[in-house]
This record gives structure tokens, sequence and C-alpha cells, in this order.
């Protein structure tokens, strides 16, 4: 949308300077996007006068020019034919940068003179393609800033182009009137009253007009009247001078004054050559494939269902888009019809689109134009057309109805703050509005019929607080909910996940973030895959289901490093898995994978296949990070993507699974076409239980001051018989006493016979109150052997 500062000084009475204008325009919300200010590129040229010119002694087109400038006498070699003594010009000086030509001048010799400076032409500066000559004035003061005599003598040659950016909901900016009625709302001047106008209608309109039953919803009013005897020829220098200004072609003075209307006044015009039209006009949708040749000179073949005004003849003009050819106003018009409809904003896009034509009329109209100004936007064009072309116009022809967009909601002043955050007065609300032009009766606030946009009690708030700027809103802290040390932000789960991502980073496993999606094979190998976990609409069949569990997408991405040469890795994820389509069948992983070795190739044979005992421990770590209980049980009844026997359930009974470490089962390892082993482990930290206490405090510190002491036993047990068995059944031997149990050798084979083995733990033994006596020491090593014999089956081992 573009326009010019003295244009929309024609609906604001505003002193305002353009700056404050351009800045004022972004603030409501009307974007500008550029600005052509001549006054800026005129910016030090001044006037002077030639005091004398002599021809050059080396050149018979050239003349040296004694100049007065208000630096006092200066010579300039000057080639323009009207170069002569007496003259006012316009001097640019050494230095400056000329815009007609691109150049930079500076002082120099031309011919063997020297020449300090340049009288210029109008091309030279920019204000027109005349170069015929250098530019005489016929007045201005020696010194004086062209720009300035401009804005006196020819202000359009220094009228600022603004061009806005308008968003599809503003129709009402379409127009300069609508630009302005913003501006006065927000106090930069005053909108100026819709000029008087007055016709005086003059018999019936033999042009019938129609809208066919198929095409009522698409076109609400088709009006227009019959102007007879007018006189086409050039529009005045005022109505060029606006469409130039803007880069519109004055073609005609019908066609420029329907060009005004539409950018003036948002309201698209078009006029018919009265006497090229047969019979009446008809509003229909085109059947498909008819040929239409548009003002642009450009056939077009009309797609079914594309709104069309035909006569006896045949299509004459796209409904809302373009006129035709073929009853195009020309220099021998003399008689016209003026049609003015609205329009249904669906229909001309879909037609716009289809014809790929993008006309202002199209723009317009696809946007909405106000309804209830489509009859006086007629008259008003038809008594502008018989001001400038002369003529006689008929009665009014109307066809369907204009259609009734009235509306009201109430205004409730308190909600601009709890909506916006801002505090307006009432009376301040109930003003803005009114100059926007709403009605307010009360609260109720009747919208006026060029906003469509605004169709609730938000968006009366949403006006105010545009007009009176967001930039004034304060940032306020918001109010605590609880006085004292504000609540943590995150809930307790998503504090374990974080705790849990920088425990796994700090053991050396890297982060990886995988698809949500995977495809049914890998969900199927996970215990998924079935329809209730299927996606409806699948970006590609690797994606078609939710993850069961994190580790397909830490195997697929072990797949692809190993593809790639990267043997040793060390994978973890945190997220979400599925095992079913509704709401509470998501749940939270913690998954780490290991594949390849514990570390480089080292001479002293520290480096190492990983195993399960690796997955186990960073396990426990992650366990104990999130704040999971010391003690667990590890039973082996972990799904069927685990190896049966190289596995550990973590749980704290039969129901409560904490996770699950070990190696991943060989033929899952196939289908993922990873290379193995790999040792994964699997969490669940919402099973962790949260503690008791949710205060920040710790208890106090117990330090013992009497030495720990320290027996060794050797169980002789089944071979089948876990360690850990044995090391829970001997720390419940005496909870008090004992700190730790913990094995430090194991034996199998040799004397001790097929089907045993020898497990041998060190248990410390810390006194609280006292230092023990070897009688109490022997006591609590009796109860140990007692109840591992009790637990596991074993005997202490001689």
């Amino acid at each position: 949308m573009k326009f010019t500062l003295s244009w929309l000084k024609d609906h604001l009475e505003t002193d305002a300077p353009l700056d404050e204008i351009l800045e004022t325009l972004t603030d409501l919300g009307l974007e500008v996007e550029g600005v052509e200010d001549p006054v800026a590129a005129l910016k030090g040229f001044t006037i002077a006068k030639v005091t004398s010119a002599e021809q050059h002694p080396d050149a018979d087109k050239l003349r040296v020019c004694m100049v007065q400038t208000d630096e006092g006498e200066k010579q300039i070699v000057c080639g323009a034919p009207n170069a002569r003594e007496g003259i006012t010009v316009v001097l640019a000086k050494p230095g400056m940068y000329i815009p007609g030509l691109d150049i930079t001048i500076s002082v120099g010799k031309i011919r063997g003179v020297e020449s300090h400076g340049m009288m210029a032409s109008e091309r030279e500066m920019g204000l027109s393609d005349e170069h015929e000559g250098i530019i005489e004035l016929p007045s201005g003061e020696i010194g004086q800033e062209f720009s300035h005599w401009l804005s006196v003598n020819r202000p359009a040659a220094v009228d600022p182009v603004i061009e806005i950016a308008i968003t599809p909901n503003r129709p009402d900016a379409l127009g300069v009137r609508g630009v302005a009625r913003d501006l006065a709302a927000r106090g930069l001047g005053t909108l100026k009253p819709m000029p008087e106008y007055s016709l005086k209608a003059d018999g019936d309109c033999p042009i019938s007009v129609e809208i066919a039953e198929d095409a009522q919803d698409g076109c609400h009013v088709f009006a227009g009247r019959l102007i007879k005897g007018v006189k086409n020829g050039p529009s005045p220098a005022w109505l060029q001078d606006k469409l130039k200004s803007i880069g519109l072609r004055p073609i005609s003075t019908l066609v420029d004054i329907t060009n005004l209307f539409t950018h003036d006044l948002n309201r698209p015009l078009h006029v018919f050559d009265a006497a090229k039209v047969a019979g009446g006009l008809r509003i229909h949708r085109a059947g498909g494939s008819e040929a239409f040749t548009g003002l642009d000179e450009k056939e077009y073949v009309l797609p079914a269902g594309a709104l069309v005004i035909s006569d006896e003849g045949g299509v004459e003009s796209i409904g809302g888009i373009m006129g035709g050819l073929s009853t195009g106003c020309g220099p021998e018009t003399q008689d016209v019809f003026v049609e003015a409809a609205v329009w249904d904003v669906v229909s001309i896009a879909q037609a716009g689109r289809a014809l790929k034509i993008n006309s202002d009329a199209r723009y317009r109209n696809e946007r909405g134009i106000d309804p209830a100004f489509n009859m006086e936007g007629l008259d008003r064009a038809c008594a502008l057309i018989v001001d400038l072309c002369g003529g006689s116009v008929s009665d009014v022809v109307v066809a369907g109805a204009v259609p009734d967009v009235s509306r009201s909601y109430r205004l409730d002043t308190a909600r601009c703050s709890s909506l916006v955050g801002m505090d307006i007065p009432g009376e301040v609300q109930r003003a803005t509005l009114e100059r926007l032009g709403f009605v307010m009766e009360g609260d109720m606030a009747a919208v006026p019929s060029w906003r469509p946009d605004v169709q609730g009690e938000a968006d009366l708030v949403e006006e105010v607080a545009r007009i009176a700027s967001l930039t004034k809103l304060e940032a306020k802290p918001m109010a605590r909910a609880r006085p004292g040390v504000p609540a943590p932000i995150l809930t307790p789960i998503q504090q374990r996940e974080q705790v849990a991502r920088r425990t796994a980073a700090a053991l050396g496993y890297n982060e990886c973030v995988s698809y949500s999606f995977i495809d049914r094979a890998s969900a199927a190998l996970f215990g998924g895959g079935d329809d209730a976990t299927m996606v409806a609409n699948p970006i590609s069949q690797e994606m078609s289901h939710m993850r069961p569990s994190l580790l397909p997408g830490l195997l697929q991405a072990a797949a692809r490093n190993q593809a790639r040469g990267q043997g040793d890795l060390a994978l973890f994820e945190i997220g979400a898995t599925w095992h079913g389509g509704e709401p509470g069948d998501q749940g939270a992983q913690v998954a780490g994978l290991l594949v390849g070795r514990s570390g480089p190739k080292d001479v002293h044979g520290a480096s190492r296949t990983v195993d399960l005992f690796d997955a186990k421990a960073d396990a426990e770590a992650l366990l104990a990070a999130i704040g999971a209980p010391a003690k667990f049980q590890i039973l082996r009844t972990g799904d069927a993507w685990w190896h049966p026997g190289r596995h550990g359930v973590i749980c704290l009974g039969p129901k409560k699974v904490l996770g699950v470490f070990g190696e991943i089962h060989p033929k899952v390892l196939r289908e993922m076409d990873v290379k193995g082993p790999v040792v994964a482990f699997t969490l669940w930290p919402t099973e962790v239980p949260l503690p008791r206490k949710s205060g920040a405090s710790r208890g106090a510190l117990v330090l013992r001051d009497l030495q720990a002491v320290e027996r060794d036993f050797a169980f002789v047990v089944d071979a089948g018989v876990e360690a850990l068995s044995l090391i829970n059944a001997a720390a419940g031997a005496d909870k008090a006493m004992i700190e730790d149990v913990r094995v430090f050798d194991e034996f199998i084979g040799g004397s001790l016979g097929e089907g045993k083995k020898s497990i041998a733990v060190t248990v410390r033994i810390q006194p609280q109150d006292k230092t023990l006596k070897e009688a109490e020491i022997e006591a609590i090593a009796s109860k140990v052997v007692e109840k591992v014999t009790k637990a596991t089956g074993g005997v202490l081992r001689g």
C-alpha cells in the first residue's frame, strides 16, 4: 500500500513531521516498509545565478560561466544550450552526489578550463526525464535550498512516498482514508470530513443487471449507473500526479478515477463502455473453458465456478478481479456504465488464484471492502466523472442487497488490565473507539462496517491497546504465589530427569535425541508394534508406530555409528515411551547403551570388552543419583529382548520394578544390524519412591569415633545361588551393627565338587557406643553364618 504525505493530508489535518508519522504507523500495526523522500536526495543543492557566460576557448558547445553562489563567484564550465547570463539555476558544489547520474562531482578541468561545480538539469536531479537544458527557475534567492524552493513552488516534486504493509485482517487500511483514521485516533491530527458532493439523476438506466441463482452466494449486491455524453481524455494534473506518485500509469480520466477510488477509499469500481454492452448485464458463475481477454490484453481460460459478468455477447468482466478488453473505455467513449459491487471474499480468492491474476481490485475484494459504502462510493465516483468529463447520470440500478454486517459488543473497561496489562481509564477507552468509528451506546460498541476483523469483546480491548501504543506496556514481575522462598518450578520427576541426564553425561555417555516414531518391525522386537500405538498419518514407513522403548532408537544410532567406523560407544537417552494409545499409556524412561571396549587398546591390558557389570554399575549410579533406596532385589525375570542368562531386573519387590540391565539378546542385535555384544540398561524414574520428607534440609550427620571390625566368611553354596542373596542374608544378621557386606572372591570346582561354588565376603561391623569385645563379635559372626545358611543352604567353608 503506497501513498504520499500530501495525499494523506487530504484526509488528515496534521502538522506532525514525517518521522513521527512513520514511527506512529509502525506502532499502530501498519508497518512502514519503505519511504522515498526526495528532500533527502536533494539536500545540499542550492540556488545560484549566472552573472556571465562566455564561449569556451577550445570547444564550440561549451560555455565558461561565472556563477554567483552563497560562497562567492564560481567558475563553471557548462554544455547546456540554454546556459546564459542572467538565469537562476540549481547549483551542485564539488563533492556532492548527483542522483540522476549516480556520480559524485569534483573540481576538474574541462578542455583546459577549471570547473568548480555543476548546473543541473531536471533529469540529473531525478525530477523528470527533461535534459534538453539546465533548470531555469523563475524565482529564488541565491543560497536558498532548492528543496525549500520546490516545497513552495512544486510541492509534488518533493512529496514523500510512504509504503506500508497491510495484514490480511485490516482491509480498512487499504485506503488512504483508513490510514488517516488510525493516525487521527492516535492523536496525530484530526480526520477531515468527507468532501461534499452532489449528484442529480436524470431518467432510468437502460442497462439492466441481474444476479443469477448460482451466483447469489458470491455476489451480494451489484449496482450501477449510466452516464451519457462523457468526454474521456487525459485526467487533470492533480489526479495524474497522485497516481504517478504511487507508481501507476495515468490512462484516461475514466480509468484514473476508478484507480483513485481504489487507493483513496478502498472502493474498487469498474467502468464499461456502454456502447459496447449488448443488452443487460448478468452476474453468474463460469461453466469452465470460456475464453476471455482482460484489460491487460492477455487471454485467460476461465475456471468453472469463477464469478463473471456477461452481456448477451458473452463474458465481459471477471467479477471483482479484472474488466474485459472488449468493453474497455477509450478516447472515443461517450456513454459509460459505472458499477460497484460487494463480492464474496472466498470466491474472489479462488478465482484469482486459479487465474493467477494479481490486480488491485482482487487484492482488496478478497480481503473485504466496506459493504455499507457501496452505494455512496458509486455516487461519489459518478459525481466526480460528471465533474471532470461532463454528461448526465441515470438512476441507480441494483441487483441483490447490501449485506447487513451490523453488530455490537460490550466494552468491559476492566478487561484492558487483565487482557493486555495496561491501565487505561474507561472514558479514554470509549473516546478511542469513537475516534475509530465505533458508535457507543452505554457499554455497547457498534462496530463500523469497514472493520470485519472485530468479532468480539476482546477485539475491542485490542483496538484500545493498539491506539494507546503497546510500547507503553510496562513489564511487571508476576506476584508470588506464596511469601518467602518460591516453590520449585520443576516437578520431582522433571528434577529426576535433569539429575539423570547430568549423571549419565558425567559417567561418559553421549546423549541421543531420537524420534518418538519407529517402524513396526523394530517396535515388535521390544513388545510394541500393535494397532494401539500405530500412527494414523505417519511421515514414512520407518515412523509408523510410537516407540515402546528407548532402546530401538539407541540401537539404530549404534548401527549407524558402527557403519561409519565408530565401534566404541556409550549412548543414553531420556524420553517418553508408549505401551498403548490412551493418555495414561505413556511413561518416562532413562536408557543407556554400551558397545565395544571400555577404553582404547593398552599395552598393560587395561582395555577390555564391556560387560553387563558395567551396565549394572552405571544403572545403580543413576538410581542412587535420583534417590532410589540403596538396597534392592535383582531378579531374572526380564523381557525377551534381554539375554536370558545375562541380565537383571532391579526391583523393590516382584511388582515394583525400577529398571533392567544386561546384555541385549543376540537375535535382536541381528535384526537391528548391530555388531555385538551390546550391554544396556533401562530405568523408570517414576517408579522410584518419592522421599517422605519434601523439605530441602538434611538430617544430622552421624560420625562414629569407634574403630570398625571386619570379618571374612567363605560359604559353599549351590552353583545356582546368587551372590546378592548371600549378601542380603549376611547384612540382615544385625542391621544395627553390620555396616557393609561385599564379595571379594568366588571359587568354582576343585575339591568343592560338581554343582558347588564358594563365595567369600567381608562383613564390616561398626560399633555404635562402645568397643566390642571378642565374644560380642563372635556372636554377630554366628548370626551371619546362621542367616546365610537359612537363606541359601550354604555352609561355612572349612
